[in-house]
């Protein structure tokens, strides 16, 4: 994965102001802000036009917050799985069960932490020196 440490990002610096020089590195640097504020501009349009076509669609930050942890949405997913079949289970034995706090929960929660399921009986993988 890409990670910039301080050093690569003294290296970049250093070859873009040896490849450029000093004379060109303003105007590129002035393209380069132009052209993200344009960007900036253009996703603030399609996002608006999706939020007046979609109104109940969740925030920017909830979607993001989706996409880093998709963990978390499949636990709060599976959990109100579980409760509905409990549900039903329960209707279907006549027993009365009091509600569950899962099944009114909002599918995005901020401060939830993912819960991860434990893999039982994991293959182990072959002995390279057996070959």
């Amino acid at each position: 994965m890409l990670s910039l440490s301080p050093i690569k990002i003294m290296v970049v610096v250093a070859v873009v102001l040896l490849l450029l020089g000093p004379d060109k590195l303003p105007e590129v640097a002035n393209k380069l802000g132009s052209s993200w504020r344009a960007l900036k501009r253009l996703q603030e349009k399609v996002e608006s036009e999706v939020r007046s076509a979609i109104p109940d669609l969740p925030s920017t930050g909830d979607i993001a917050r989706l996409a880093r942890s998709p963990v978390n949405l499949l636990n709060q997913l599976a959990d109100r799985v579980e409760a509905n079949e409990a549900s039903e289970t329960a209707l279907n034995n006549h027993v009365e069960e009091p509600e569950s706090e899962v099944t009114s929960a909002p599918l995005i929660s901020p401060r939830v932490t993912p819960r991860v399921r434990p893999v039982e009986d994991l293959p182990t993988p072959p002995d390279p020196s057996l070959n």
